[in-house]
């Protein structure tokens, strides 16, 4: 059996982690960064931490827009956080469906969507990645179930809008920018 990798990721949600969510950004025009987010990944990129997307993309299976729009999208705002905040994401990993799609491709549900796990199972094995040391941030519940099943030893939810009422997140931050302050178990 091989060595426990000592790799580790910042696994970050897009929409309502890395940008404002202005519903179904596939535009460079409705791109906006959230405050603070271009200071947490300059910092655990710092630490050593690879960066990393996972996210929902049901505008696909909508047929809001196409899978090369979203790609087309990705490869310029992965251009643009490295040009303005000098980082790099390691890649970006997305669920194109939703069961309630048009896009027949797409419709229906997959393991690689939040909650499920897949994408982050994905990731972990791409490279090779002690999810046990990862961190996760994101602003929905399911993308916190979807770091517990994957077994990512720290989940946060970002609830810019108050602390919910029930959430299994390991830690809740109001603001991006507290995350800097927590760390693995």
């Amino acid at each position: 059996m091989p060595a426990a990798s000592s790799e580790r990721a910042l696994f970050l949600d897009r929409d309502g982690v890395i940008n404002v969510d202005h519903g179904y950004v596939h535009t460079p025009e409705k791109f906006e960064l959230i405050d603070g987010i271009g200071e947490v990944m300059q910092h655990f990129a710092r630490a050593g931490y690879l960066l990393i997307i996972v996210t929902n993309q049901a505008g696909i299976a909508r047929g809001y827009y196409t899978e090369e729009e979203f790609l087309r999208f990705d490869a310029w705002m992965r251009g643009e956080l490295n040009r303005l905040l000098a980082v790099t994401i390691a890649r970006t990993y997305y669920a194109p469906h939703h069961p309630e799609g048009v896009v027949d491709r797409f419709r229906g549900e997959s393991d690689l969507r939040k909650p499920n796990p897949g994408m982050l199972l994905a990731a972990a094995r791409d490279f090779s990645l002690n999810l046990g040391r990862s961190v996760l941030l994101g602003d929905k519940e399911s993308d916190v179930v979807a770091g517990k099943k994957a077994g990512v030893g720290l989940n946060v939810l970002y609830a810019a809008c108050g602390a919910p009422a029930q959430t299994i997140a390991d830690r809740v931050v109001l603001s991006v920018s507290e995350i800097i302050d927590v760390r693995p178990t």
